[in-house]
């Protein structure tokens, strides 16, 4: 029987009609990539064109580590506390990691992980990591009191293997393992697309302390750069081939001290000082008022839509600085 024609005409015009035609939204998506050790002064002085095409005109900022000096929150400027307190969002006083020993972690403040399973089981996990014990450690993958399995996918540990990656003293064999993390992440992020994914790389930090400021240290920058650059190729394939909204954040886990420039732990404004790089274009204020690294897992949990239970949300010592 055919419709009278003003009948016609408001089943075509009507907003559920209309919605059967728009395009479904983007899926999001989050990479995240420590780069170990590189204080705000060096990153800022050291020509990096991947992290500068991937921040463009409004995505660099200062951002600081070690929580507030002379209070609860004061924790030491150490990669795996800066690690952590990224992991979490809280402090070394609420995560309970002060060194690189991971001893006693508090798993009762849930990582990013944690949060995206609890969300949605189906999220796919992946990490890619120079350091075992980002996985087994801090993120307590596979452990009951940290949540359990977490993660779809790793791909890390080859510190330990010596017959691959023998020890030496200039720690080349880093570098070498960080360029294959890096290769993974790259070739894994391509095919896969995972929805949120975690890196790694160590090879700065081992510079920096060998060396401290001066030319190894910038050709050290410049070798993660290009590391960087890999990824980078491979989010931007994904977001031409696919129909995904991928944010890519970049940070350093702390800085170093003014002196030599090869150590750190202490509260000093270089040690504090670090920085923070992404392709986001849904930046707030906040961005752009120091903000800390623990402000970063609420920023991921918004670009991905994650809903925090109501106890760990307020736990949190950081707010989003996306909206």
């Amino acid at each position: 029987m055919k419709l009278p024609v003003f009948i016609f005409l408001a089943v075509m015009l009507s907003p559920a009609g209309s919605e059967t035609t728009r395009p479904p939204a983007p899926v999001p998506k989050v990479i995240f990539i420590i780069i170990d050790g590189i204080p705000a002064d060096v990153i800022e002085s050291v020509a990096t064109p991947n992290l500068d095409a991937i921040s463009g005109q409004r995505g660099y900022t200062r951002a600081y580590v070690g929580g507030m000096p002379g209070e609860p929150s004061e924790s030491p400027t150490v990669s795996a506390v800066g690690y952590n307190s990224l992991l979490t969002g809280t402090w070394s006083n609420k995560h309970n990691v002060w060194d690189n020993d991971v001893s006693h972690p508090n798993y009762g403040y849930w990582d990013i992980f944690r949060i995206a399973k609890s969300h949605d089981p189906s999220l796919q996990t992946a990490v890619f990591s120079t350091w075992l014990d980002n996985r087994t450690k801090l993120l307590g993958d596979g452990l009951e009191a940290a949540g359990g399995l977490k993660l779809d996918y790793h791909f890390d540990g080859f510190e330990l293997d010596t017959e691959r990656f023998p020890h030496d003293l200039m720690a080349y064999y880093i570098r070498d393992i960080d360029e294959i993390v890096a290769d993974e992440a790259a070739r894994y992020v391509e095919i896969e697309g995972p929805d949120l994914s975690w890196v790694y790389l160590e090879y700065s930090d081992d510079v920096g302390h060998r060396y401290g400021d001066g030319r190894e240290m910038i050709a050290a920058v410049q070798f993660m750069d290009a590391q960087i650059g890999k990824i980078w190729s491979a989010v931007r394939s994904r977001q031409q081939t696919h129909n995904e909204d991928w944010m890519l954040l970049i940070t350093t886990d702390h800085g170093r001290d003014a002196d030599t420039g090869r150590g750190h732990g202490g509260q000093t404004e270089r040690e504090r000082l670090i920085w923070i790089v992404t392709n986001s274009d849904n930046l707030n204020s906040r961005f752009y008022e120091l903000p800390a690294i623990v402000d970063i897992l609420p920023s991921i949990a918004r670009h991905l839509r994650l809903k925090i239970p109501a106890d760990i949300q307020a736990q949190l010592d950081g707010q989003s600085f996306v909206d």
